[in-house]
């Protein structure tokens, strides 16, 4: 099974001056915002980007809180690394575990397979903190793929559906809002990954299970996230989505608070798998198998993942055609062909949106997410409303688009995903 590939941009907020010893009471929290934000994509452009990027992925600190913002297909946050620092962004991915980011190290255009960003790649070599970790260190054993440079340090590699990462392994100070420490992470000076993957951002920060994925390294135990929609018609002007992670991420207000136990996954993947078990589109239960949404422990295939590097749900085809037909039959004679080359499925006239019906999730335990209709289905020209959600293959994936203003909590140690209706934009 391939491993997820995420973008997100953060600002964390610390009270200790070392990210690894501070107190997890605290907390932190940080803004994320969408990859679209700073260009002029209308929002049809958006829902064909985040389509095309799910796609692709598919076939291929302790209190701290930071904001985040949309750009094209994904959510960015921003930090600082090095002394003196140096300006970085990055994705945010629950499916993926390496902290990483694109070095001066990676000669864009001359040779290199690296992918252009919208800052400067961060230079090692005019920072004062930055130290080489050897091949035989326990934090170079941590990363999966590991090996012994000529000079003795850790080289790594990581791969993705869009793509692989290379390069060194080594520690520095990443800085956050009101805080700063030391993390490891990877210095990349060699990327091979899909054109746009990473939206401009210098590269990813891992939420997953491993060891070397920001909530590991800060001995957080929950974290949790809250993404504004995607859409400026549906957005309030200006908000921004939030990451939390420790003590900060909790959920408050008067929404319900649904909660599942996290199904047990391949101990090599850093995944959250989830108990789906049905789907409701509008009053009518899906005549769906819950071994459809299994996972195969015996072949480490199948099952359910809620990923943030992936911007849109991709169900397997034992759900989706069940799922396409309820879709088409509710539908009827509001049903419009897809626009040409737009690659989407389902769609209606803008103006017939009002009868898109909406869908629930169905987990195991009682855990009901209801998505209304702007939550899986999106203009994709001026006539045209398409269906954000596509087909997969071995497992499926529930992503960004469908959990908009849906606050989501990763709680570790109890080994459970909460989640509740929210306003994002207010957190």
């Amino acid at each position: 099974m391939e491993r997820s590939l995420v973008l997100i941009a953060l600002v964390l907020y610390c009270s200790s001056a070392t990210l690894v010893t501070c107190s997890t009471a605290a907390g932190f929290r940080m803004e994320l915002t969408h990859v679209d934000a700073k260009r002029g994509y209308t929002a049809a452009e958006r829902v064909r980007r985040a389509m095309a990027t799910s796609r692709q992925r598919l076939s291929s600190f302790a209190d701290v809180t930071a904001p985040v913002h949309w750009n094209t297909s994904q959510y960015i946050a921003e930090y600082l690394i090095g002394t003196p620092p140096q300006r970085a962004e990055a994705l945010i991915d629950t499916g993926s575990d390496l902290i990483w980011t694109q070095c001066s190290t990676c000669l864009q255009g001359r040779g290199s397979s690296c992918v252009k960003q919208g800052l400067p790649l961060y230079n090692a070599s005019k920072s004062g903190t930055f130290r080489p970790v050897s091949c035989n260190d326990t934090l170079c054993l941590a990363n999966q793929e590991h090996s012994c440079a000529k000079d003795g340090s850790c080289a790594f590699g990581a791969f993705y559906g869009a793509g692989d990462a290379a390069g060194s392994i080594g520690t520095e100070v990443f800085t956050f809002q009101n805080g700063s420490g030391t993390l490891t992470f990877g210095c990349v000076n060699d990327l091979s990954i899909t054109e746009g993957s990473l939206d401009g951002s210098s590269g990813l920060i891992g939420l997953g299970r491993g060891p070397l994925s920001l909530v590991s390294q800060t001995r957080a135990t929950k974290f949790s996230y809250c993404h504004t929609p995607y859409l400026r018609s549906n957005a309030t002007t200006g908000a921004s989505s939030h990451l939390f992670v420790g003590a900060a991420a909790s959920l408050s207000g008067s929404s319900p608070v649904m909660s599942m136990s996290f199904v047990e996954g391949p101990k090599e993947y850093p995944f959250y798998y989830v108990p789906l078990i049905g789907i409701t589109v509008g009053n009518t239960r899906l005549s769906i198998p819950p071994t459809v949404f299994a996972l195969n422990k015996s072949s480490d295939d199948g099952g359910v993942i809620v990923d943030s590097g992936s911007p849109t749900t991709a169900l397997v085809d034992g759900a989706y055609q069940p799922l396409r037909e309820e879709l088409k039959r509710q539908l009827n004679g509001s049903l419009v062909p897809p626009p040409a080359g737009s690659g989407m499925d389902l769609c209606v006239a803008l103006a017939q949106e009002k009868t898109v019906p909406s869908m629930v999730f169905h987990f195991s335990g009682g855990a009901d997410m209801v998505l209304p209709p702007e939550n899986y289905w999106a203009p994709v020209d001026d006539s045209t409303s398409c269906m954000v959600m596509d087909n997969s293959s071995g497992f499926s994936i529930i992503g960004n688009f469908q959990l908009q203003n849906k606050h989501m909590l990763y709680n570790l140690a109890k080994n459970q995903l909460s989640f509740q209706t929210a306003d994002c934009s207010s957190l």
